[in-house]
């Protein structure tokens, strides 16, 4: 069938109904239109040298293909106006040197997950709600190839003997994916997107995340290199906290960070950043975090930063913690403080060290200063909901208290969770060691008296 006939009757049609462009709700048209950007696509592609104008300007191989589009359409007596063709552009520019159907949804910063459930349907989240999007792949094939296009930009494979990767994109988002045949329905990929202008204590403090107090309160933790654990559920926000503390940090200390897929964006000028690495083909050639904290040691670090702790590199990095790498951080997955520290416990045993849990809890007590629980409410939105201080041994627990703590009081009729954040009233043991680095934190802030609705 000629590219005529594809879209006679339905070209402008699939151009007016789509989100933002061609192809909407309306399924001829939308697989009039997929079918339109195929056939152009392949013919771009017999047309054009890809080795000579990927080492063009960007601005420059926008205009080639679109000339190029303009010749096809010409050639075919396609019916498409300027709108159309610029539509065309674009889309074509991105299966050619971008991720496809998927950047789209990348270039809107609204959206905070991009879930792709095989090539026929794909959520997306904003403001913490799953939404249902038009965005399709012709099939499973070329969604492999997004994938295997994402991966390989970062060094990794999947294939059917490896069938999962984590990996990330170029602007630090995390990406996840799996195939068949551990995927029985087809490729799913899950992107957990990274913000071009990662959000800071003063965005978290307007998004009702934490309150002034509270972000005083890790400032002064941060810069008297106390060690603190932040613990969460997955999307509770963890990462977007380690990196706000981390910015805490000052810019004279030699950081080392350690990661699964990079994804932290430290700003100071001396950081050394380490990624594992999945074995190969052969099984050969891992590298894991334990084994990354363990030459990090050798590195002369001033603080260590583990992205997560979720292995044997727990008693690694303990015994780091114990030994003067001081106000090092760490995240944990984890729904309470309480449950973090036993997470750690049950880590511990993983390195192959038969402990007595209380030698266990002593290394943990010893080792981590204050920890911090990030939860997200049923409504989407991500808070605070407590800071805890271990506070040493009695007889074979883990003492902690609570310094600050969210309270749930309702849901309004929207469905939005209702609380307010407050102190306490706890004066915590650490505010010696902050008073010895020079910094005293007024008495109001440990203040149970005062309130702040979480709106």
């Amino acid at each position: 069938m000629s590219l005529r006939e594809q879209i006679s009757g339905q070209f402008v049609q699939a151009f007016g109904e789509r989100e933002g462009g061609p192809g909407g709700t309306n399924g001829m048209a939308r697989a009039a239109y997929l079918s339109l950007k195929r056939e152009i696509h392949l013919a771009v592609l017999e047309r054009v040298e890809l080795e000579r104008v990927s080492r063009l300007p960007a601005d420059q191989v926008r205009q080639e293909i679109a000339a190029l589009i303009a010749r096809i359409l010409e050639e075919q007596r396609a019916p498409a106006n300027d709108v159309e063709r610029k539509q065309l552009v674009t889309d074509v520019y991105d299966e050619m040197f971008g991720f496809g159907p998927l950047e789209v949804l990348l270039r809107d910063p609204t959206v905070s997950d991009i879930l792709v459930n095989t090539a026929r349907q794909t959520y997306v989240e904003r403001k913490g709600k799953l939404e249902l999007t038009d965005v399709t792949f012709y099939d499973d094939a070329h969604l492999m190839k997004v994938i295997e296009k994402i991966v390989s930009r970062v060094g990794r494979r999947i294939d059917e003997s490896s069938p999962m990767v984590d990996a990330r994109l170029p602007d630090g988002s995390r990406v996840n994916a799996i195939i068949p045949p551990s995927a029985i329905d087809g490729p799913l990929v899950s992107i957990r997107r990274f913000a071009v202008n990662p959000l800071q204590v003063s965005d978290l403090i307007k998004l009702h995340t934490l309150t002034p107090p509270m972000a005083e309160l890790l400032d002064a933790l941060a810069r008297a290199k106390v060690n603190i654990l932040i613990s969460g559920g997955t999307g509770s926000g963890k990462t977007t906290l380690l990196n706000i503390l981390s910015g805490y940090i000052p810019g004279d200390e030699r950081i080392v960070t350690i990661e699964d897929a990079a994804e932290l964006q430290l700003r100071q000028p001396h950081v050394l950043r380490l990624e594992t690495r999945p074995p190969n083909i052969e099984g050969r050639g891992e590298i894991t975090q334990r084994t990354l904290v363990r030459n990090a040691l050798r590195m002369r670090p001033d603080r260590i930063i583990l992205g997560e702790v979720r292995g044997a590199e727990a008693l690694d990095m303990l015994a780091a913690m114990n030994t003067g790498h001081e106000g090092s951080l760490a995240t944990i997955h984890a729904n309470t403080p309480r449950d973090a520290l036993t997470r750690l416990e049950n880590m511990i045993n993983l390195a192959g060290m038969s402990l007595p849990p209380k030698t266990m809890r002593q290394q943990i007590a010893s080792a981590i200063s204050v920890v911090i629980q990030a939860s997200r409410l049923n409504d989407g939105r991500r808070k605070i909901v407590s800071i805890q201080e271990l506070t040493g041994m009695e007889g074979e627990i883990i003492n902690m208290q609570e310094v600050f703590a969210f309270k749930r009081t309702g849901v309004d009729q929207s469905g939005g969770v209702r609380g307010y954040f407050c102190a306490t009233g706890v004066r915590p043991k650490f505010v010696e060691r902050l008073q010895a680095f020079g910094i005293n934190l007024p008495d109001e802030v440990f203040d149970p008296s005062r309130r702040f609705e979480a709106v």
